[in-house]
């Protein structure tokens, strides 16, 4: 065969776009449920749909969300925390009509929420209450959108109340493990999450109303991401204060650095739910950091805070989930 030189561009070629696209499937939002793996999958063999999957120990993976529902959130229009999920019971929001429906273990999805322009993201469960917490955003009136905290009650479908509102834009409200404490992150124009965003905690009354909300750290020029509370009831978060995106802790109401370094244990708040570390014990914290373009996994000993490389043939590291006995995340090799 005798080569043909052609202009830029121009030439046929057997690779499409097609064929590229349809065999990928993305992996995202990994979460731990008692012994199960819960993850989503955006499958582009079907249209983009995103499946969550469940995988039990003994390595059956099932789907649990068939056709036609797809898990996807258009909160802030980029998405992300799309689903929670506590006791085998899921919460997601289905991209069609953006509801929130609730599915029980062997139940099909139910609509918790009205058909109405509102968007769910980002929540979590407090089994306590039976309540769902999470960031709302309601598209009914002229102009912006307008974001808050809602609750969403489990046993009443409705469109939630609101617990926290004011600021242009939320995120992350994450509850503490004893179901007392409520924190969150907001952000206000003209600033981006990775430009300035504030840290709030607030108590919770026995009906799940937040009570004395106070700023913990942050600003329009500090940004925060990833909020966490440890197994012992601290509160854990990511801050650029120094100009690089460390972890920090908050105790007795004093922010204090945990491993200082020229890394970054954060990454920019594109879609809801991102997440660098997660905690083994009290103590024991698996973290990923990136550092000249490279993430590395670790295990990070909060009280000596020595740090404990762990070798792994993977350059970029998402999704970072633990519990005592197992650490979850995503990764990617240079290959």
């Amino acid at each position: 065969m005798v080569p043909v030189a052609s202009p830029y561009g121009s030439w046929k070629s057997p690779i499409t776009a097609d064929l590229v696209a349809v065999g990928e499937t993305g992996l995202e939002q990994i979460r731990l449920d008692g012994d199960d793996i819960y993850w989503v999958e955006r499958r582009a063999h079907e249209s983009g749909r995103k499946v969550i999957v469940r995988c039990t120990p003994n390595g059956r993976m099932v789907d649990l969300t068939r056709i036609p529902f797809n898990a996807r959130t258009r909160v802030h229009e980029y998405g992300g925390g799309d689903y929670a999920v506590v006791n085998g019971t899921i919460l997601f929001s289905n991209f069609t009509d953006q509801r929130l429906y609730l599915q029980r273990p062997a139940s099909e999805p139910k609509p918790l929420t009205p058909d109405a322009p509102l968007r769910y993201a980002d929540g979590r469960i407090d089994a306590r209450r039976n309540t769902f917490f999470c960031v709302r955003e309601d598209h009914s009136g002229q102009g912006e959108a307008v974001n808050t905290v809602v609750r969403v009650d489990l046993n009443e479908p409705g469109p939630g109340t609101i617990v926290v509102s004011g600021n242009d834009f939320y995120s992350s409200p994450r509850l503490s493990l004893d179901g007392s404490l409520l924190v969150w992150l907001a952000w206000n124009h003209p600033n981006m999450p990775w430009d300035g965003t504030e840290l709030w905690v607030g108590e919770l009354n026995g009906e799940g109303s937040v009570r004395n909300p106070h700023r913990v750290a942050g600003g329009a020029d500090e940004s925060i991401c990833q909020p966490e509370w440890s197994p012992d009831g601290v509160l854990y978060f990511v801050s650029d204060r120094t100009g690089w995106w460390n972890l920090y802790r908050w105790r007795e109401h004093t922010v204090e650095p945990v491993c200082p370094m020229d890394a970054e244990f954060g990454e920019p708040h594109w879609v809801f739910g991102g997440s660098l570390y997660g905690f083994q014990s009290a103590d024991r914290i698996v973290c990923g950091y990136t550092r000249n373009g490279y993430s590395q996994l670790n295990l990070l000993d909060s009280g000596t805070r020595v740090l404990n490389h762990i070798d792994l043939p993977y350059s970029a590291i998402s999704q970072v989930r633990a519990d005592e006995r197992r650490v979850v995340f995503i990764g990617a090799s240079p290959m």
